[in-house]
Order: C-alpha cells, then sequence, then structure tokens
C-alpha cells in the first residue's frame, strides 16, 4: 500500500475519532475524556507491536515523547474546542493550521512547494479567517473556540514534524513514548488543577473508541510518513474534516450559514490544492 493511500486511510480515521471524540466531551469532563481515550490508544499500540516489530532506541522514545507532549496539548486544546463549539467549524480550523505547520518545517529542510500548493496555502489561511469571523460574529464575539483550534492545529503539526524525525526502524516504539508522555502530561494537569479524571456515566464507551480510532490514525500515519514526504502525507492526512463534517451533519444535524460554508469549502479546497502533484 501506497503513502497516499495509508495517509487518506488515516485522515477518514483521524475524522472518525475526531467526531467521537467531540461527542465523548460533550457527555462528560474534557480531561477524563482525553487521558482515558489515550490509555485504550496505548492497550492497542500495545496490542500491535508483535505484527510491526521495531527496535527500541532512546532517540525513537525521545522523539516520540516529545510528539506526545505536543500532541497532548493540542488534543486538550481540540477537544475543549469541540465541546463549545461546532464541530464543522472547529475540526476544518485545527486541519488548516495542522496542514500549515509541516508545510514550514518542508520550507526550512529545502522543499520547495508548486504553485498550487502556494496557492493552497493562501487559500487555507483565508478560511481560517472566514471560518472565525462568522463563527465570532455568531457567538456575541467570542472566539474561544476558534483560538483553541488554532493553538490544538499548531500542537497537531508539530506531533506530525516531531514523529517523522523518529528512527525509521523503530517500529511503534515512537507511538509508545508520545501515549506515554501525553498521558503524564494530561494527568499532571489534572492534579495541579484538581481535576477529576473519572468519565461521567454513559461517556465511556464512546470516550475508548475515539482513543482507539485516534490511535489507529495515527499508526497509519506513521507508516505513511515513513514512505513518503512530510508535507504530501501531511496535507493529505489534514483532509480528516471530510469524515467529520459528514458525521456531525448526519448523525447531529448541524447546519452552516453561507459563510461558514464559504470556510469549511475553502479549508478542504486548500487541502486538495497542496496535495496536487507538480505540473
Amino acid at each position: 500500500m501506497t503513502a497516499v493511500a495509508l495517509a487518506t486511510a488515516c485522515a477518514v480515521i483521524f475524522g472518525t475519532a475526531d467526531f467521537f471524540g467531540g461527542l465523548a466531551t460533550r457527555r462528560s469532563r474534557v480531561l477524563a475524556v482525553v487521558v482515558i481515550s489515550q490509555i485504550g490508544g496505548l492497550l492497542l499500540v500495545c496490542a500491535l507491536m508483535p505484527v510491526l516489530p521495531g527496535a527500541p532506541s532512546p532517540a525513537a522514545l525521545l522523539w516520540g515523547m516529545a510528539a506526545g507532549v505536543a500532541g497532548a496539548v493540542g488534543v486538550v486544546l481540540f477537544y475543549r474546542g469541540l465541546a463549545s463549539g461546532m464541530m464543522s467549524v472547529v475540526a476544518p480550523t485545527t486541519a488548516t493550521t495542522s496542514m500549515a505547520v509541516p508545510v514550514l518545517f518542508g520550507l526550512v529542510l529545502g522543499e520547495r512547494p508548486s504553485l498550487t500548493a502556494m496557492a493552497g496555502i493562501v487559500l487555507g489561511l483565508l478560511a481560517v479567517l472566514l471560518v472565525s469571523r462568522d463563527s465570532a460574529a455568531a457567538s456575541g464575539s467570542r472566539i474561544g473556540p476558534i483560538v483553541s483550534a488554532l493553538a490544538s492545529g499548531a500542537g497537531f503539526g508539530g506531533f506530525f514534524v516531531l514523529l517523522k524525525l523518529a528512527p525509521a526502524g523503530s517500529g511503534l516504539w515512537p507511538l509508545a513514548g508520545a501515549r506515554i508522555a501525553s498521558i503524564s502530561l494530561v494527568v499532571l494537569l489534572a492534579l495541579v488543577s484538581r481535576r477529576t479524571l473519572r468519565p461521567l456515566p454513559g461517556a465511556l464507551p464512546v470516550t475508548i473508541a475515539a482513543g482507539v480510532l485516534d490511535m489507529a490514525a495515527n499508526i497509519l500515519y506513521l507508516l505513511a510518513a515513513r514512505g513518503g514526504m512530510l508535507s504530501l502525507v501531511a496535507v493529505l492526512v489534514s483532509l480528516y474534516p471530510a469524515s467529520t463534517l459528514l458525521l456531525a451533519r448526519y448523525v447531529l444535524d448541524e447546519r452552516l450559514n453561507r459563510v461558514q460554508i464559504a470556510g469549511v469549502g475553502f479549508a478542504l479546497g486548500a487541502v486538495a490544492l497542496i496535495a496536487l502533484p507538480p505540473a
């Protein structure tokens, strides 16, 4: 299976995981959802270690742990945004930001995107402005969910970059390190803030489902990133809001006005332009 196919499958599963994560945060506490979902993901990694073996090393664990810290910050802010704002607005905003970080990192490393890719970056920035402006107006000038989405996108983008830097022959050990670091960080945050990690009744199944799906998507991303260019793989993965939008539309019956539809469309168009091969 090619890197493109892996990244595309990753996007579909990521979007589904985010939908379940959004449902969980509406039924339970954000930190409880993050910790329990990530424990579920860690158990999946441990179960798949014999299937995708690799050599553990300090470098693999350290890069993974650094990615885990960035990802933990991203997921806490993302789930907070999903709990207080519309999934179909928060998810594309986060995706556009998380897409920009690996692209900029690729530029620093010497990658030169095509003209269509540069057009996609500009279109993505415009999408963020449209979506955030309308959301702020619709909620009485409250921009909290959009700010959370932008910050979480930066965290996810950092996660993609740091995980790519892990040694190629390390199997799933970087993801194990990432989950150990992220769980430890969120538990510490809960202790410092004196917040309980006990889920509310009825939230446990959907929380575990979100964590298992998220880790499955992470595994696909790791395999895709090892076999393809970071800028291409990360952009394809950033298409994940498409499945989130479809689920939010048909399961939750969420509605968007014209400006929001334009913003969401521009966000999806942006990642599509960047994914186009150069002429």
